[in-house]
C-alpha cells in the first residue's frame, strides 16, 4: 500500500477491498465523498512536521477551539443580585395561594391570592358592612377570629384548602396575626 505524501494529506487510492458506492472516489477531486464527511471544510495538514513536534492548536492564529466555559465563583455569583435563587423561582408554583393579612388602626384586612395571576381569590375585612354594624370592636381579639372564620369559609368555596403565609421582615406570629392564622387553621385550612 503506498500514498503520496504532498501539502495535502490525500486518502490512499489503492485500497484492497472494493469501496460501497456511498464511498466510491469522486472523479473532480482526489479525496473520497462521504455523505456525512464532505459538509465539514477540508483542513490542510502538513506531513512535513515531525512526530516529536506536534502542533498546538492554542498558537495558531486560526485555531477553533476555545477556553471551556467554567463556574462563576461565589464572590462573582455574589455581586449579581438580581439573579434569583431556586426557591424564588418555583416558590409560586409550589404554594400558589398566598395569605395577606394587614391591620390597620381601625380594621383587620385579610385576604388570599393566587401568586400566578394575581388575582384574588377570597376577602375579608372588619370594614365590611355586616361586621362593621355587628362587632362591637373591629380591631379586637374576636373581630381576628371573626374575620380568620371568614377567609377559611370562602377559600374553601373557592376550592383553595392550602395556602400560604410568608410573614414581612422582623414580623412575629404573634398576638392578632396569631389568632387570625390559629382561627385558619382551626377552620380546615392548611398552612403549606
Amino acid at each position: 500500500m503506498s500514498c503520496s505524501s504532498g501539502t495535502v494529506l490525500s486518502v490512499c487510492a489503492s485500497l484492497s477491498s472494493p469501496l460501497p458506492p456511498s464511498r466510491t472516489p469522486n472523479p473532480t477531486s482526489n479525496s473520497l465523498s462521504f455523505s456525512w464527511l464532505s459538509s465539514f471544510p477540508s483542513l490542510p495538514l502538513s506531513a512535513s512536521r515531525s512526530a516529536r513536534n506536534p502542533p498546538n492548536p492554542s498558537l495558531s492564529q486560526d485555531s477553533f477551539i476555545r477556553a471551556a466555559y467554567t463556574r462563576r465563583s461565589r464572590g462573582e455569583a455574589a455581586k449579581k443580585p438580581n439573579r434569583k435563587s431556586w426557591k424564588q423561582r418555583t416558590d409560586m408554583y409550589m404554594r400558589p395561594f398566598l395569605l395577606n393579612v394587614f391591620f390597620s388602626k381601625r380594621f383587620i384586612h385579610a385576604k388570599v391570592v393566587h401568586r400566578g395571576t394575581s388575582k384574588v381569590i377570597c376577602v375579608a375585612t372588619t370594614n365590611a358592612k355586616d361586621l362593621r354594624n355587628s362587632l362591637p370592636s373591629l380591631i379586637d381579639h374576636n373581630a381576628c377570629r371573626v374575620v380568620g372564620r371568614l377567609i377559611a369559609e370562602r377559600s374553601m368555596e373557592a376550592d383553595v384548602y392550602a395556602v400560604a403565609y410568608e410573614p414581612r421582615k422582623d414580623e412575629r406570629i404573634e398576638g392578632r396575626l396569631g389568632i387570625v392564622l390559629d382561627t385558619i387553621k382551626e377552620n380546615g385550612i392548611l398552612f403549606a
